[in-house]
């Protein structure tokens, strides 16, 4: 099996800065895209950013400038550094990857972290 651990939530003002991370772990012989989603109360699940394997990114344009999705492959870990805070970005932040548990790449799935809360405020 596969497990995603996210880390590096909290409380802060608007304007800071915080760093999330999240690593997969278990059974993994290759990660393709890797992603970061945000779920506000009462609201759905929304894309905030993407890194596919080769390293080509993108953004929810609400983030855009301010956030920045980041990889290492050689620990299965996937980071979001999220500037300049603002109120809105309040959310539960949820990272997923698309994992392949054997050589055959068709046996990839999605996993999802269990997420972690970033609240903004003053």
């Amino acid at each position: 099996q596969v497990q995603l651990v996210e880390s590096g939530g909290g409380l802060v003002q608007p304007g800071w800065s915080l760093r999330l991370s999240c690593v997969a772990s278990g059974s993994i012989f290759n990660i393709d895209s890797m992603c970061w989603y945000r779920q506000a109360p009462g609201k759905q699940r929304d894309l905030v950013a993407v890194i596919r394997s080769g390293g080509a990114t993108n953004y929810a344009d609400s983030v855009k400038g301010r956030f920045t999705i980041s990889r290492d492959n050689a620990k299965n870990t996937v980071n979001l550094q999220m500037n300049s805070l603002k109120p809105e970005d309040t959310a539960v932040y949820y990272c997923n990857a698309d994992v392949a548990t054997e050589p055959d790449l068709r046996f990839t799935f999605r996993y999802w972290g269990q997420g972690t809360q970033v609240t903004v405020s003053s």
